[in-house]
């Protein structure tokens, strides 16, 4: 289980992208805790032992599962130079079949915001979706007013497709959310008028 587990990594120009280990624990939480006020607005409503040791193990054999199950593919961003934790991305919800698709979410902490991090751990995970799981559609939803955020769907070839009305519960309330969704070979927008 842990061997298939362990293969997985994707490497960009200055990240490693991994699943969670227990020896994770302490930078994570402390990334978490420190950037709290800066990620709950857009997340669900941490539990009460969001933060500790054993909820902490969960998500890592959760992670475990997902990967060995191709249900999901939770990863961290772990900075090379320094091997320090910036935050994580997910590709959860992979359908196979007929859809061949999955759904983009990701976190970054405070400190690492706005420095170009999450456009290549997004690009790296989109390009593992449809080059080496062969899925056609990656989806990703973010509140209206996350204006960085829909910012970096969109500079990541993310297009916007519509609302969904009480999409997710973030913060404790049902919120609408925008739709965007990248394409493996996206002609949508192009034409070959001139060609």
């Amino acid at each position: 289980m842990l061997r298939v587990r362990r293969k997985l990594k994707l490497e960009t120009e200055r990240l490693t992208l991994r699943p969670p280990v227990h020896a994770d624990f302490t930078p994570w939480s402390s990334l978490r805790r420190d950037s709290r006020d800066f990620l709950t607005p857009w997340e669900p409503t941490w539990a009460n032992d969001h933060l500790s040791r054993r909820s902490f193990t969960n998500r890592v054999y959760w992670a475990s599962r997902s990967i060995n199950g191709s249900s999901a593919i939770p990863l961290f961003l772990i900075r090379r130079e320094d091997d320090r934790l910036l935050g994580a991305i997910t590709l959860d919800n992979i359908r196979r079949g007929p859809a061949q698709s999955g759904t983009l979410g990701y976190w970054i902490g405070e400190p690492f915001a706005r420095h170009g991090y999450m456009s290549e751990a997004i690009e790296a995970m989109v390009h593992y979706a449809f080059e080496k799981m062969g899925l056609s559609r990656i989806e990703a939803a973010c509140l209206p007013e996350n204006v960085p955020s829909r910012g970096l769907l969109e500079r990541s070839g993310f297009k916007y497709e519509g609302v969904a009305q009480s999409y997710l519960q973030i913060n404790g309330r049902w919120r609408t959310h925008v739709l965007y969704a990248a394409l493996r070979g996206d002609r949508r927008g192009k034409t070959t008028v001139g060609i």
